[in-house]
């Protein structure tokens, strides 16, 4: 879900004023995944050619006559998109950060026995789970995995191998 600025310019627009470097300003305070909601007095179709050729989808929603409601949002890039059919929504979410080792480790290994080979699992940890990896190339299984934010919760996301699969390097 893309996080919304609101930035509304229509009375500027109605005042006879030209708010582009406002909203062009705007644009680029952007963090990474943001995006606005414009409002505006007209269908502003020149500003969405621009900010389409910055990497901006928009979907435009007429409210009234002189009331625009235009949400930009970041497209998804290539390598996003091949990235997200590269691995696929996880078909299990595991929270085990209360576990004490070796449990964490044991619990996920067992959930990739049962899973097929391409499915994705999720799991929260709260540490990096470095005998955990060892296991996972042992056994043919993909993963990435980082510390979230507070640097004190490991994510990690394995893709289930089957041994055969692994075996015919697929």
């Amino acid at each position: 879900m893309v996080k919304l600025r609101e930035l509304d310019v229509r009375q500027i627009l109605r005042d006879g004023g030209m708010p582009f470097q406002l909203i062009m300003d705007t644009f680029a305070s952007l963090q990474p995944g943001e995006g606005v909601r414009l409002h505006a007095i007209f269908e502003p179709k020149p500003l969405m050619r621009q900010l389409a050729d910055r990497g901006f989808e928009h979907t435009a929603r007429r409210l009234a006559d002189d009331d625009w409601e235009i949400d930009f949002v970041p497209a998804p890039t290539q390598e996003k998109a091949e990235l997200e059919a590269l691995w696929p929504e996880p078909v299990w979410n595991l929270d085990l950060t209360d576990l004490p080792p070796p449990e964490p480790m044991e619990r996920i290994l067992a959930r990739l026995e049962m899973m097929e080979s391409g499915e994705v699992m999720f799991a929260l940890l709260n540490r990096e789970p470095v005998f955990l990896l060892n296991e996972l190339k042992e056994r043919g299984h993909e993963w990435v995995g980082n510390f979230d934010e507070t640097g004190k919760v490991y994510r990690i996301m394995i893709r289930a191998t089957t041994s055969e699969s692994a075996r015919a390097g697929t």
